[in-house]
């Protein structure tokens, strides 16, 4: 394991995942910050939250995705990004099993607000959920020197 964490191409391999990670992130929380109203009736479909946290959630979590998308694509704090990126994709996977074990008929909110029928949840969303937590793990433990700007910033 050490010699693995060690390999000096980690760098190079965790730059395209954090960029498809960070757009990934970026895209989701395009429409989410253009219409929080859509957005917050996705967050209080799965009945997790309390109604006087709906709102601040459906305008304050597009802009924390967008950020942490822009830092993972930008190469700055990357570790900080990916963990806020492990975070939010943590608590979506739990809202997504809570909402199908409970036997909700909801759309999944994840990328734009649509109708149930357009966007549903299943358990390959869960999955899906699972391999991008486990690309972001990966960027976490092994991408200590990321190509970007910190890096830049660290040899300027």
């Amino acid at each position: 394991m050490n010699r693995m964490a060690e390999w000096t191409g980690h760098g190079w391999l965790s730059l395209p995942i954090r960029w498809y990670l960070g757009g990934l992130f970026v895209f989701a929380s395009w429409h989410k910050m253009l219409y929080p109203g859509s957005f917050a009736l996705d967050i209080a479909t799965y009945d997790l939250l309390p109604l006087v946290l709906v709102n601040p959630m459906a305008i304050v979590l597009p802009y924390v995705e967008f950020l942490a998308g822009i830092m993972l694509i930008a190469g700055f704090r990357s570790r900080a990004a990916t963990l806020l990126v492990i975070g939010m994709l943590f608590l979506f996977t739990v809202a997504l099993i809570l909402a199908l074990n409970k036997g909700l008929d909801v759309a999944c909110g994840c990328f734009a607000s649509q109708t149930i029928e357009q966007d549903p949840i299943r358990w390959s969303t869960v999955l899906r959920d699972l391999v991008w937590i486990v690309l972001s793990l990966y960027v976490l433990v092994f991408d200590r020197n990321a190509i970007g700007i910190d890096r830049w910033l660290r040899r300027g």
